[in-house]
Order: structure tokens, then C-alpha cells, then sequence
């Protein structure tokens, strides 16, 4: 991984066709799962499109491994010559205000590449899950410490609110289906989804402004970051209606580049009427 940081974009390209091309019979579930997430938010399509988004975001999925190396090891120097960024201008004003901000995303390809790119314009707190694979662990943990100001673990609310009070900037995607516990439904592309309550608490416990950003790649192989207006009247207090807000914010920027985006993750599989429905084969 750390030797493709070295090649020139363009091989980079090439090399993560290979890899989507190399990868496809082992994921073979995680395409089913991307399948069905595709069919279930755009019943609009035909077969034939919903097909072709589906081979467009396994080809972006194959860039993943390069990215996240790029994430992790490379120079500032060589990432700023290809990322432009747009709308820095409402981090800066949030943080005029001294409260802090959630750097809110969703779950993007280049979502671990994306954070990278923020912490060059603005350095900020990155939360961090525990992964199955050590070495992968280890590895992302170090980069995250390294690139970061702190690293907030998941379930640890009160770092992640100790973080926002001193006026700092929490990276924070919830767009996962992370069960029932602490969480309501509320729909995401006009489908049920189980959606944690974290930002509106986290909100309500700071005063932080919640601010979205989205990094997406080009197809030269540049980066953008666009940082749009923060959240006006969140949260209101009622835990549905909030939900539903930080949905609509995602889906609205799914929806812009759908093939950029991680339909691998079982999104519902909580339900109100079980686990796993959506995904059962016919």
C-alpha cells in the first residue's frame, strides 16, 4: 500500500481498476449487499442503470486501498497539488464563534482520504472504531495520531463533547446502521433507517455548529472538498425530526455522486420489524 503513494496518478487509476477487477470474486457477498442498497434507493432506475452504478462503484471501491495509503503516508506537499477546496469560509466562521464544530460526511470512497485533506486546511479531532484486522488497526491508528489533533474512539461521548468545548473540530460520520440501541428511524431514501442520535446530543451538549463537508475524486484523479453552510435550528429537540435532518443532509450529497458512495454497508438492516428483512434472498 505504501509504495503506491510513489506512482504517478495515472497508474494509480489504472492500478485500482485492477484492484475492483482482482477483488470482485472475494466480494462477492458486499456486492449483493451494494446490489440490493441500490435497488431499494433508486427503484426508478432500470436494471441496466442500477447495474452500471453498481460497476461504477466498484471501480471507485477499488481505489480505496490507494487512497487510504495515500491517507496515511503521504507528504502534505504532494496532496495539496490535487485537492481544491470549496466553502472554507463557513468552517472559519464557525469557529468564530468559539463552540467548536462537527465536520459532519457521510461514509464516501474517499472518505478516509477526505479527512486527510480537511486536516490541511484545518487540524481536528477523528473518531476511530476498533477494526477485526490488527495490523490494519495499528496502522490507521498511528496515521489518525499523526494527522490529527486527537483521536475520540467510538462510544466515548464525553471525549468527543471535551473536544468541541475547547473550540475544536470533530471529524463524525453516522450514516450506519448501528442497531437499535440509541437510535430512531427515520428514512433515508425513502427507506426505514436506523439513525444514531449522537449529533443532536452532541449538539445540545456543546453548542457546536454542525458543518457538512464531502470529498469526492475527479476522473484526472484530483480531489475536491466541498464545506457547505452549517445546520440552522439543529436540533430542535425532537429526536426523529433531527435524525431526519442529518439524513436528508447525506442523502442530498449522495445523490450528487452515487457511485461515490458505500453501498456495501448493510445501511438497513435494522428495522421496526427485525433484523436482516431487507437482505434476505428471495
Amino acid at each position: 500500500m505504501r509504495l503506491t503513494i510513489y506512482l504517478p496518478v495515472r497508474i494509480q487509476l489504472w492500478l485500482g481498476k485492477i484492484i475492483a477487477w482482482m477483488m470482485a470474486p472475494f466480494l462477492k457477498k458486499r456486492k449483493r449487499i451494494a446490489r440490493r442498497n441500490i435497488e431499494l434507493c433508486f427503484p426508478q432506475l432500470s436494471e441496466g442503470k442500477r447495474q452500471q452504478l453498481l460497476d461504477e462503484n466498484f471501480r471507485f471501491m477499488g481505489m480505496m486501498l490507494i487512497e487510504t495509503a495515500l491517507s496515511w503516508w503521504a507528504s502534505d506537499a504532494s496532496l495539496q497539488k490535487r485537492v481544491q477546496y470549496y466553502g472554507l469560509e463557513h468552517l472559519e466562521a464557525a469557529l468564530e464563534k468559539g463552540k467548536g464544530v462537527i465536520l459532519l460526511t457521510g461514509h464516501f470512497t474517499s472518505m478516509e482520504l477526505g479527512g486527510r485533506l480537511m486536516t490541511l486546511k484545518q487540524p481536528g479531532y477523528v473518531m476511530f472504531r476498533q477494526l477485526k484486522s490488527l495490523l490494519f488497526n495499528a496502522a490507521m491508528m498511528q496515521a489518525r495520531i499523526r494527522n490529527s489533533e486527537g483521536v475520540i474512539m467510538q462510544g466515548d461521548p464525553r471525549a468527543m463533547v471535551k473536544a468541541l468545548r475547547k473550540n475544536g473540530v470533530v471529524w463524525y460520520a453516522p450514516d450506519q446502521d448501528y442497531g437499535s440501541r440509541q437510535s430512531v428511524f427515520a428514512k433515508f431514501f425513502e427507506v426505514q433507517a436506523s439513525t444514531v442520535t449522537a449529533t443532536a446530543r452532541m449538539v445540545k451538549m456543546s453548542g457546536a455548529a454542525v458543518i457538512p463537508f464531502v470529498p469526492r475524486r475527479e476522473q484526472d484523479g484530483s480531489y475536491t472538498v466541498s464545506v457547505g453552510e452549517p445546520l440552522n435550528n439543529f436540533p430542535i429537540g425532537n429526536d426523529v425530526v433531527d435524525a431526519q435532518t442529518i439524513n436528508d443532509l447525506i442523502e442530498q450529497e449522495v445523490r450528487k455522486s452515487p457511485e461515490q458512495y458505500l453501498w456495501v454497508h448493510r445501511r438497513f438492516k435494522t428495522q421496526p420489524e427485525g433484523k436482516g428483512l431487507l437482505y434476505k434472498k428471495p
